[in-house]
């Protein structure tokens, strides 16, 4: 079969719309992700035992089972459960959505572990020697030190659910990767189609590295004044 490389360039409309519907994917996710895995860290470090066991199964399981798995789960499993004969349209999104974002949770929720251990524990006893109450600590000196230091790592978890957001496919979301399959259905010229796709995620991937580094020069440079 003759190789159409003039397709790459004649999809790429379709396969923008795509993209921007991986953007939007991947943003709700991360988003509901940092929530989540900020309440989550902070319940990793309580004191109390039943809230730190409950929040370890949850990352547990989670960082313990493919998101592929879990996509399946919520994607058809959940509608089986509840005997939903049909669903809203965009239920298969926010199904995805959900999902990603409980997903990034587990792994944000160590990342913010990391951050708020990673600062001097005697920061957090020279507040209390002021009066400042535990909450209070974690407010004001812990938490906005422990953010500047896990930048970094949240923005790998940004790339890294871009990159995971192409799963969703399976649940027929025409998002980047299955807007190539689309394609690919109808012309019969999966190179070409599917080297695009993977060109346009890269150049998300690098666009985003970019940003987050210019964010992470502005935090040091903020440090220094």
């Amino acid at each position: 079969m003759t190789i159409n490389w003039g397709l790459a360039l004649q999809t790429l409309p379709v396969l923008l719309q795509g993209a921007v519907l991986t953007l939007e994917l991947t943003a709700g996710a991360v988003a509901i992700g940092v929530v989540l895995g900020l309440f989550l860290a902070l319940g990793r470090l309580s004191h109390t035992g039943v809230l730190r066991v409950v929040c370890r199964a949850y990352i547990d399981f989670f960082r313990g089972t493919p998101l592929l798995a879990q996509l399946f789960l919520t994607g058809f499993g959940l509608p089986q459960l509840f005997g939903w004969q049909s669903q809203p349209e965009n239920y298969p999104f926010i199904a995805a959505t959900l999902t990603m974002g409980l997903n990034s949770g587990a792994y944000v929720a160590e990342i913010f572990r990391g951050g708020i251990q990673s600062i001097d524990r005697g920061q957090t006893e020279a507040a209390r020697s002021l009066g400042m109450s535990h909450a209070q600590a974690l407010r004001y000196i812990i938490l906005p030190q422990a953010i500047k230091r896990v930048i970094p790592p949240l923005g790998n978890e940004f790339i890294a659910m871009l990159k995971d957001s192409s799963l969703v496919a399976i649940l027929a979301i025409e998002e980047l990767m299955y807007a190539g399959k689309i394609m690919v259905g109808r012309t019969f010229q999966p190179l070409p189609i599917y080297l695009m796709v993977t060109l346009i995620y890269l150049v998300m991937t690098v666009i985003i590295s970019q940003i987050l580094a210019r964010v992470e020069r502005w935090l040091g440079k903020s440090d220094l004044r």
